[in-house]
């Protein structure tokens, strides 16, 4: 952990020669909590061609997940890919392989892909957005992913809300831990005889990139897969919705409109959204209280030790609760 909470350029370089390219030297840090990701630009020979000079470095954070987990993640990708979905698989290194070490760390390369983040959505958008998923799902469910986690209270839930019982304001915690059970215990009861399979599990648009080329239709390109998991396809909808219920029903239709264009969908999953959206409130505290010890969390998330953080979250999951009697 120490490296990788003191990643060094020397040691970011190292890995990128390593890997069987040549930097520059040049580096830009991107956004990312749970990993650690660098945009590189590469000498001007003596590179693949195709990478267009740059390439993006992810170390993956230790302890999080293991090498079959990360190669589960991997070969996902590259199914989607050769089933030509807009997806960023990774590349293959000196070794081999899309995975290598670096003072203990996982790395992983990608190419560099060119878009943007959508900051609203449109219901054509909604259905181009349907329509990829539902390709995805169709490549998901051909196999299942033996070592990734399943979408499903007993793996995200149960454990998560152990963990939050020391971090929960003493003065909300009883409401908390009340609202959180009834989720939970009814989400393992609804999940009885639904479908798992592979999905992309953190869909939202910040996971989105739109890529205009002139004289082209706009494209969606799926990016970040470290969440992949195996659940309901719904999982991979409802965080795309604006949360505007006056235009939920026209984002719904729209979504399943595209995606029923190669896939059927079980209308009854839609049921399951608020439950999941319960379980993703449980789950995102649990993973930055596990996070605390990295010293970029509290300076990211100086709230989540003060009252009103927990005010707002038990409020939250009382509204889910109280829906869902």
């Amino acid at each position: 952990m120490d490296s990788f909470y003191n990643l060094t350029p020397d040691i970011v370089m190292t890995g990128i020669e390593a890997a069987g390219l040549l930097p520059t030297g040049e580096y830009i840090q991107l956004n990312s909590y749970e990993n650690r990701v660098f945009d590189i630009r590469l000498e001007s020979e003596g590179n693949p061609p195709e990478l267009s000079g740059r390439v993006i470095a992810k170390f993956y954070r230790p302890g999080r997940w293991n090498e079959a987990t990360i190669q589960e993640e991997h070969d996902f990708l590259l199914d989607l890919k050769s089933a030509g979905l807009p997806v960023i698989a990774p590349l293959t290194q000196k070794n081999r392989r899309t995975i290598s070490s670096c003072e203990g760390m996982y790395l992983s390369l990608f190419p560099k892909a060119l878009g943007r983040i959508p900051q609203e959505l449109f219901p054509p958008d909604y259905q181009k957005i349907g329509r990829t998923l539902a390709h995805l799902h169709n490549i998901g469910e051909q196999k299942p992913a033996r070592h990734r986690p399943r979408l499903h209270p007993e793996v995200m839930g149960w454990p998560s809300l152990k963990i939050l019982t020391k971090w929960i304001a003493p003065e909300v915690r009883p409401r908390y831990e009340q609202a959180s059970t009834q989720i939970l215990q009814w989400l393992d009861r609804q999940l009885e005889g639904f479908r798992f399979q592979r999905i992309h599990g953190d869909c939202h648009k910040g996971n989105l990139l739109l890529r205009t080329v002139r004289d082209e239709a706009d494209q969606f390109f799926l990016i970040d897969f470290d969440d992949f998991c195996m659940g309901p396809a719904v999982q991979d909808f409802w965080m795309l919705f604006s949360g505007d219920q006056e235009s939920l029903g026209d984002e719904e239709r729209a979504i399943l409109s595209g995606y029923e264009e190669l896939r059927h969908f079980d209308d009854r999953e839609l049921e399951l959204i608020p439950g999941l959206r319960g379980l993703r409130i449980i789950h995102y505290a649990a993973w930055i209280a596990r996070r605390w010890e990295d010293p970029s969390f509290p300076r990211l998330f100086p709230a989540f030790r003060d009252y009103i953080y927990w005010a707002e979250e038990v409020e939250a999951l009382e509204k889910i609760a109280w829906s869902l009697r």
